[in-house]
C-alpha cells in the first residue's frame, strides 16, 4: 500500500514508517512544515521515501493520513485528487483541544469521509468530533537502543520549545524542582532556558536538538524523569524513558493519569507533593531502580511498536477496503 503522510511529529512519524508499507513524505526545496521530507535526528527506514509536489500528481496513492486541516487543500492540489472522496482519508489528531475545553468543535467534527483518528482516548473525550467516525490507536514507538543506568542524580526533561510554551509545558515549575535536584532539559528550543528563569547551569542545564539515539544515551543517565507538561497528549519521550527503566514525576494531567501506574512513577497534581518525590528519587537510586523496572515493563506491553503497528493496519485495511 501507497501511504501519504507529511513529517509532522519526528517520534510518532518515526514509529508509523517501520510499517510493512510504503510510505510517501512530501519534500519541497526549503524543507519548511509541509515537505519537511525524511528526518535527520531519527532512524528511518528504506520504504519512507520522499516524494516532491510534482511527482505525486503521477504516483499511485491508496490512502492519505492527514494531521493538520491544511493538508486536505495540499493533498487535493498535489494529487489532483480529494482525499475522503476520491481516495480513502484517515485523519490523525495528535493534540489536546484548545480554546473552549471540553467544547472545542475539532476541524473535521460532522464529515463522513474520513476517519478521525485520536492517539488518547482522554483526547477522543475532550474534543467535540460531532458526528465523524472515530478511533484511537495509543504510541506506539521503537524501542530505544539503551536501559537505565541513573548514575547521574539528576532529573531528565524532554520538552519542545518551553519559553514559547511557557504554562503548557510546565516551565514556571522548572526552578521549584531545580532547587531539589538538577535538572537536564532536552529538546528543540531549549536554548536561553535557564537564563529566562535564572537559574545557574548547576541547576539547569539545556541540550538542544541532539540526536534521537544520543538523546536516548544521555536521558537514561539521569535518575528520574520529571514530566511537568500541563495540557498536551501523552508524550512519547514520557513513553520512551519508561521503556527505558526510568521512574516518572509527572503531573496527574490528561493521559499521564492512565499510563503511569502508580508503581511506576509519582502522580500528582499537588506540586509540592511531586517535588518530595523528586528529592526521594535523586536520593535513593535503589527505589528509583525498582520504580523505572516496573515502568519497563507496562510499556513494552502497552505501548510496543508491534501493536501499533498492528492496530494502524487493521484501520488502513478497513478504511481502504470500505472505498472498493
Amino acid at each position: 500500500m501507497n501511504v501519504l503522510l507529511w513529517h509532522v511529529h519526528g517520534s510518532w512519524t518515526t514509529s508509523f514508517v517501520h510499517g510493512r508499507h510504503r510510505y510517501l513524505v512530501p519534500v519541497t526545496p526549503d524543507r519548511g512544515p509541509y515537505g519537511l521530507g525524511r528526518a535527520r535526528t531519527y532512524a528511518w527506514p528504506e520504504n519512507a521515501v520522499e516524494v516532491t509536489p510534482e511527482e505525486l500528481g503521477r504516483t499511485e496513492v491508496d490512502l492519505v493520513v492527514l494531521q493538520r486541516p491544511e493538508e486536505l487543500e495540499l493533498a487535493e492540489r498535489w494529487l489532483g485528487r480529494r482525499p475522503g472522496r476520491d481516495l480513502p482519508a484517515i485523519y490523525v489528531e495528535h493534540n489536546t483541544p484548545k480554546g473552549d475545553v471540553p467544547d472545542t468543535r475539532h476541524p473535521m467534527a460532522d464529515r463522513d469521509d474520513l476517519l478521525l483518528t485520536h492517539v488518547t482516548h482522554f483526547n477522543e473525550l475532550f474534543w467535540d468530533n460531532g458526528g465523524t467516525r472515530t478511533a484511537v490507536v495509543e504510541h506506539g514507538i521503537v524501542p530505544p537502543k539503551v536501559e537505565w543506568t541513573g548514575e547521574l542524580d539528576r532529573l531528565a526533561v524532554v520538552t519542545n520549545e518551553p519559553v514559547r510554551r511557557w504554562r503548557v509545558t510546565g516551565t514556571d515549575l522548572m526552578p521549584r524542582f531545580a532547587a531539589v535536584a538538577p535538572l537536564d532539559v532536552f529538546g528543540m528550543g531549549v536554548a536561553g532556558l535557564p537564563e529566562r528563569l535564572g537559574l545557574p547551569a548547576d541547576r539547569l542545564a539545556t541540550h538542544d536538538d541532539l540526536p534521537q539515539e544520543r538523546m536516548h544515551a544521555e536521558v537514561a543517565r539521569r535518575r528520574a524523569y520529571l514530566h511537568l507538561c500541563r495540557w498536551t497528549s501523552l508524550g512519547l519521550s514520557l513513553i520512551e524513558a519508561m521503556t527505558i527503566g526510568m521512574p516518572v514525576v509527572a503531573l496527574a494531567t490528561t493521559e499521564a493519569v492512565d499510563a503511569v501506574p502508580p508503581d511506576a512513577g509519582v502522580l500528582s497534581t499537588r506540586v509540592d507533593t511531586l517535588i518530595e518525590a523528586a528529592r526521594w528519587l535523586a536520593e535513593d537510586r535503589d527505589a528509583a531502580y525498582r520504580l523505572g523496572a516496573r515502568a519497563r515493563e507496562v510499556t513494552k506491553e502497552r505501548f510496543g511498536l508491534d501493536r501499533f503497528l498492528a492496530d494502524w493496519d487493521r484501520l488502513m485495511e478497513e478504511e481502504t477496503c470500505a472505498s472498493r
